[in-house]
């Protein structure tokens, strides 16, 4: 069984990102890591990745690698999150098999419960608040988040300006964890 409730999001920003993770993963009791790097080659990706998965690893911390279906199997990642942009879910499922997590990022209801249908483990559910690390999406708020966490049987992750100040509300509308990025790896240099 996974667990949720701390789930880290790694950003490309971070020059030092290996450091900054070590030192988190020391320090705060976290339960899951995604490596995202949209804007780096494959090669980068696989090598960074390996990287991550190693200190991953040996924290006993499951690796998910966001969008890469193909840098997830190149690394021996626990699974993969997919944006409503990306591989199709059933798709990555066909792909990695039944042994690896698939997350799913939603916005509304009616996606949340495509996702599930189509075999995703959990969905990442967001952004909840404002937030600084992704300028491209919507604020969906704490009630829109209760109504996704209400829809669906799997678990769902708050993300998107969530931080140790806000994450009870976010727990209290039915989330079985929130992502962070900025609240565990501070401010991008």
């Amino acid at each position: 069984m996974i667990d949720y409730s701390l789930y880290l999001v790694t950003d490309e920003g971070y020059p030092d990102l290996l450091s900054r993770l070590q030192k988190v993963l020391d320090e705060q009791p976290v339960t899951l890591v995604q490596y995202r790097a949209k804007h780096k080659t494959l090669g980068e990706q696989i090598k960074e990745a390996t990287v991550l998965k190693k200190v991953c690893d040996e924290h006993k911390i499951p690796l998910i690698v966001d969008d890469g279906v193909d840098v997830a199997i190149a690394v021996g990642a626990a699974g993969v999150h997919l944006g409503q942009d990306d591989m199709p879910c059933r798709e990555a499922r066909a792909l990695l098999g039944p042994d690896k997590i698939i997350g799913v990022t939603v916005h509304n209801v009616d996606q949340a419960l495509e996702a599930q249908r189509d075999g995703a483990d959990y969905l990442g559910a967001g952004a909840v608040y404002p937030t600084t690390t992704k300028n491209d999406v919507e604020v969906m708020g704490l009630k829109l988040l209760g109504q996704i966490c209400r829809s669906v049987t799997i678990p769902v992750v708050g993300i998107g300006g969530i931080n140790f100040m806000n994450r009870d509300e976010v727990l209290r509308q039915g989330a079985k964890g929130v992502a962070m990025v900025t609240a565990l790896l501070g401010e991008v240099c």
